[in-house]
């Protein structure tokens, strides 16, 4: 979740590959093996290709549940698919009934956008907007009505499993819907208030009077970093209160009580606002209270249990303090084991390029991953030809950084584009105005190529694999795959399809390339989660060469041309690595010299050589 949204609405092994017996482009019905269903619990993260979507506008499968079973006009039910801030109306069986399309793409795991209840509709007057990305949560235990219901979640994941497809889910423990109020809240806004200026034990300031007796230190007189059996009183900052008829909104019960949140008003987005602050006016959980901990856990723990959820993607993870995801991280990986889900990937959204930041949470956070933004910084200035490939090795080398060092980055979810930033056709279209179709469709399909065979796990956003642009941001980027709102406000898409209908064709080239990259990936371990060398790169656009090896079985060598003239060069290799087979593209049989290879590749364009490696 973006400020940029928030702040405008204000409330705001072989037995791994699957994807090996599917056909690109199928769209017919599949029956898949039992041993693929079965196989599906031992694949690693990194094994994974992950289709994110948000529910609301991938498919509407019963126009019945649009509203959410709520009456009334849209500042009711959330509901006007005219409107890109409010409901549209896909759902959970829309999801279920495009398995085909979904898994037919190369797609091994399917990440959801929230799910759970939100409030329809929040905003002040004439700047209302709806929840319909759900990250306005008010029940935590139940799922939106305008999606569907918890059959409907079960009878989803439970045909993803069938197929040996896995099921992430989006999850927010940062904030909840926008529920409290306070009621001495300055006319301009209810500014942050920080913990010096307005302590817990002291009502509006330091020269206030006592409350919360003992919160800061023990019997003996000794700070602490509080005591919350202690903490009676919200009131130390602002006055926060429930507005009449929402006293109970929220689920569990315990979280409609003020005493479980910051009420220091709007975070300014740096130093301790960032964490105690709201999130544009969202009510910001107090998550170092011991009692949001385990509330926490038991929510999310449970979700688990009654679902077999296989994983999940942690909104504003940098917005909550450390030690709460070092103790909900490890309940929920011993939660999942205790289901039988050995790989459940946990992986937390911080919204930073620089790869230290990020490694930051794996070894302080204790997060196993984190959602890769600086590889997608990086890949698209390099795939749009800004900068020289030797910034993806430059990128690559801080691997070490994360806690566990290359291996854990492996299993860094990578991606180009998402639902607060924008869509990789819309950063390659503004990169280069004047092109052509054709080199916005090859820079679009590299983009892919590095996404796909470069470490980590692969993330695809909906409707990429149809060419969708839109004009980045957060609204302009959530476009409907089901016929309604226009596509891109008229745009042509990547690829030239048209933006009327419905957007789920498996004949065009996007889809294809991508599926025959998945069917590449998954037939190769070393793609998929094999060691990392980056073999050749360079200052300027052109040349990028990587080895993946796993194990004995080799070298698979990935070359990438970012440039618009061909390349001819000789590349260093394993000495080991003499007999080579083309994968992709066309490779030479034979090593020119033990640990030297040469390569030919044309423009905006990569390929692939295997060799079994001692030939």
């Amino acid at each position: 979740m973006r400020i940029r949204e928030a702040r405008r609405q204000r409330w705001m092994g072989a037995a791994a590959i699957l994807v090996l017996a599917l056909t690109a482009g199928a769209a017919q019905a599949r029956t898949p093996s039992a041993s693929a269903a079965d196989a599906y619990r031992a694949r690693a993260p990194q094994d994974e290709v992950i289709y994110f979507v948000l529910p609301d506008r991938f498919a509407n499968g019963d126009p019945r549940n649009d509203r959410g079973g709520l009456t009334g006009d849209r500042l009711k039910t959330g509901y006007d698919p005219a409107d890109k801030g409010f409901y549209h109306g896909g759902d959970l069986q829309g999801l279920t009934a495009r398995l085909d399309y979904i898994q037919g793409l190369g797609a091994t795991t399917i990440w959801l956008g929230p799910i759970f209840r939100n409030k329809p509709v929040q905003g002040p007057s004439g700047q209302e907007s709806a929840g319909y990305h759900g990250y306005w949560i008010t029940d935590f235990t139940d799922v939106d009505p305008h999606f569907g219901t918890r059959a409907q979640l079960k009878t989803f994941v439970d045909a993803a499993h069938a197929r040996g497809m896995k099921v992430y889910l989006d999850i927010v423990a940062n904030h909840t819907a926008d529920v409290i109020q306070y009621r001495n809240c300055p006319a301009a806004g209810c500014d942050y208030r920080s913990k010096a200026d307005y302590p817990y034990v002291r009502k509006g300031g330091p020269r206030g009077a006592a409350i919360n007796d003992g919160f800061l230190g023990d019997q003996a007189g000794r700070q602490t970093a509080g005591n919350f059996e202690r903490l009676t009183r919200p009131d130390f900052a602002y006055e926060p209160y429930v507005p009449k008829g929402e006293e109970t909104v929220k689920a569990p019960a315990w979280l409609n009580d003020p005493i479980y949140y910051h009420n220091r008003g709007n975070s300014r987005f740096a130093g301790e606002s960032s964490t105690y602050g709201d999130f544009a006016g969202l009510d910001d959980l107090a998550t170092e209270n011991p009692r949001v901990v385990r509330g926490f856990i038991d929510i999310y723990g449970q979700w688990i249990d009654d679902f077999g959820i296989d994983g999940y993607r942690i909104d504003t993870a940098r917005h909550v303090n450390p030690e709460f995801w070092q103790a909900f991280v490890p309940a929920m990986l011993a939660r999942a084991k205790a289901r039988g889900i050995p790989n459940f990937h946990v992986f937390g959204e911080v919204n930073e390029t620089e790869p230290g930041m990020l490694a930051k949470f794996t070894r302080v956070d204790g997060y196993p991953a984190v959602l890769d933004f600086a590889f997608q910084a990086t890949a698209t200035d390099v795939v749009n030809g800004k900068v020289g490939t030797d910034r993806l090795a430059k990128l690559f080398s801080q691997d070490a950084l994360y806690q566990g060092g290359e291996a854990a980055a492996l299993q860094l979810p990578t991606f180009l584009g998402n639902h607060d930033m924008g869509r990789i056709g819309h950063f390659v279209r503004a990169a280069h105005p004047e092109a052509s179709s054709d080199e916005l469709s090859k820079r679009v399909t590299l983009a892919h190529a590095l996404l796909m065979f470069t470490r980590g796990a692969p993330v695809i956003y909906y409707g990429d694999e149809q060419g969708f642009t839109g004009k980045g941001g957060d609204r302009d980027s959530r476009q409907d795959m089901f016929p309604g709102q226009a596509i891109g406000d008229g745009d042509i898409l990547i690829g030239g399809a048209s933006a009327a209908g419905d957007h789920f064709r498996t004949d065009g080239a996007l889809y294809q390339a991508i599926s025959a990259m998945a069917r590449l990936r998954a037939a190769d371990p070393a793609l998929r989660g094999g060691r990392q060398v980056v073999r050749a790169s360079d200052d300027k656009p052109g040349l990028l060469a990587i080895s993946r090896t796993a194990g004995s079985g080799g070298e698979t060598l990935v070359v990438f041309n970012t440039g618009q003239t061909p390349i001819a060069a000789q590349v260093e290799v394993d000495a080991t690595s003499r007999a080579w087979r083309a994968v992709h593209g066309s490779c030479a049989a034979t090593a020119t010299a033990p640990g030297s290879y040469r390569v030919e590749i044309g423009p905006l364009d990569y390929i692939i050589c295997v060799s079994e490696g001692g030939q």
